[in-house]
C-alpha cells in the first residue's frame, strides 16, 4: 500500500454527497438520497434534549415530511481518506430554517462509496 489517495476517490465523494444526499436535501425527497447510503445506514443526533436515531429509512422518512430546502447554503469543509474508508464533514445553513453540521463515515465496497453512518448536529 502506497498510502496515496487516488483523486477520482474524492471526486466520487463530493458526487455522492452533492449529487444524491444534498440534491435529496434540496428537493426533499428521500428517494434521491437513497444512492448515498449503504442498505444498513444509520443516523442519529440531536434534536433538542431528544435523541433521534436509527436506520436510515427514517432519515428519508424525515426528509420527505419536512419538505424541500430551496434556499439550503452547504460547504464540504473536509474529505478524510485512507484506503477503503472516509471520513466526510458537512456544513449546511437554511435547511428549512436550521443549521445542520453533518459527519459521515463512508466505506468502498466493490469499487462504490457509500456512506455508513451519518451523526448530526442542530444547531440552536
Amino acid at each position: 500500500m502506497t498510502g496515496i489517495t487516488d483523486i477520482n476517490d474524492y471526486e466520487a465523494i463530493t458526487d455522492l454527497v452533492t449529487n444524491h444526499y444534498l440534491k435529496g436535501a434540496i428537493s426533499g425527497k428521500g428517494s434521491e438520497m437513497k444512492a448515498s447510503f449503504s442498505e444498513g445506514a444509520t443516523w442519529a443526533g440531536y434534536v433538542g434534549p431528544d435523541l433521534v436515531a436509527g436506520p436510515i429509512q427514517s432519515l428519508f422518512d424525515w426528509n420527505d415530511s419536512n419538505g424541500a430546502a430551496k434556499d439550503l447554503v452547504y460547504k464540504i469543509s473536509k474529505i478524510e481518506i485512507v484506503g477503503s474508508i472516509a471520513s466526510v464533514r458537512i456544513e449546511m445553513d437554511n435547511w428549512t430554517g436550521n443549521r445542520f453540521t453533518d459527519f459521515f463515515n463512508l466505506l468502498k465496497v466493490d469499487g462504490q462509496w457509500k456512506v455508513i453512518n451519518k451523526v448530526f448536529h442542530l444547531h440552536t
